[in-house]
């Protein structure tokens, strides 16, 4: 394929979609490419209703007012394919698929989002949105009055479950270890909070319910004994991964996984830029996201009418 576009963006979540919307009405011939479905993470969220503007709205919604707009701006999309090499390092950046088309942009924008990390125990595909949730500020105000439990042992893991108290009737949370990894303050604000129990050296085996979620089964760590739990839902707070594992050797990333970025988005690459969920920052929300992709189109916009 000879044809160069001027941007092509690696992913179609809340950040590539944002990119793609403000490099096409910029003019910039843009390229949208997608490994999965486009929308990313928003599709798995039920319902988002802290999305300025929009008083709730269902996620797979907004990603396709996102990709409807986009795609009236003259943004190329194609999605569910599959990237086998990238070079990213030329002048002209370009990827091959395995099915061996080859596309070509004079800059690229990174937004191939992250996944939270998960438990990989029985019943966790079933009950995912249906009880299971990885973030209290999309999710909390869906759990009012109900009993929860928190999975993990960090900073996220005692803020966010402290952050549930204001909407559930109780949280307790389950941690593997005898002690909190958490900063000091945050471990002092969880256990004087009369809503919050501690199940310590324990991990979750398993999710059990019908339609919703109605219990966890808990391993005791030092005795081996398990314990079912009742309760409304779950948040599992063990951690991020970004989706970068292509890019390694490519892009510089960091230990945690996470691509650095400038103020500007730019990476270490010229030419190379990255947004949303992806890059190294520490909240990470759609509006996080689309903020991301913005100022990268921006950079991407400056980058091919400038080369800086």
């Amino acid at each position: 394929m000879d044809k160069i576009f001027d941007v092509m963006i690696l992913g179609a979540g809340a950040a590539g979609l944002t990119a793609g919307i403000y490099t096409s009405r910029g003019k910039l011939d843009t390229l949208i490419l997608s490994e999965g479905v486009t929308g990313g993470q928003m599709v798995l969220t039920n319902e988002i209703a802290n999305y300025p503007g929009v008083e709730t709205i269902k996620g797979y919604e907004l990603s396709a007012i996102m990709k409807r707009q986009a795609k009236n701006f003259g943004c190329t999309m194609k999605a569910n394919v599959k990237i086998s090499k990238y070079r990213l390092s030329d002048e002209v950046k370009s990827v091959e698929l395995e099915d061996g088309r080859v596309f070509r942009a004079k800059a690229v924008i990174l937004a191939p989002g992250g996944r939270p990390r998960s438990l990989d125990i029985p019943g966790e595909k079933e009950f995912e949105g249906r009880g299971i949730s990885y973030c209290a500020t999309c999710d909390a105000d869906f759990f009012r009055d109900k009993r929860l439990v928190v999975v993990g042992g960090g900073n996220s893991a005692l803020e966010e479950a402290v952050t549930l108290t204001h909407f559930a009737s109780h949280v307790t949370i389950v941690h593997q270890f005898d002690h909190f990894q958490a900063f000091a303050h945050a471990v002092e604000e969880a256990e004087k909070n009369p809503k919050i129990s501690f199940i310590m050296e324990s991990e979750l085996r398993a999710y059990i319910g019908g339609e919703q979620l109605e219990k966890v089964r808990i391993e005791n760590l030092k005795t081996g004994e398990m314990r079912e739990l009742d309760t409304d839902g779950v948040f599992v707070f063990i951690g991020y991964q970004p989706n970068t594992e292509a890019f390694n050797g490519l892009v510089e990333i960091n230990e945690r996984g996470e691509f650095p970025v400038d103020q500007a988005m730019k990476t270490n690459i010229p030419g190379v830029f990255a947004a949303g969920d992806c890059i190294a920052k520490r909240y990470r929300q759609v509006t996080t996201s689309v903020s991301d992709g913005t100022i990268a189109a921006l950079s991407a916009i400056e980058y091919i009418r400038t080369g800086k």
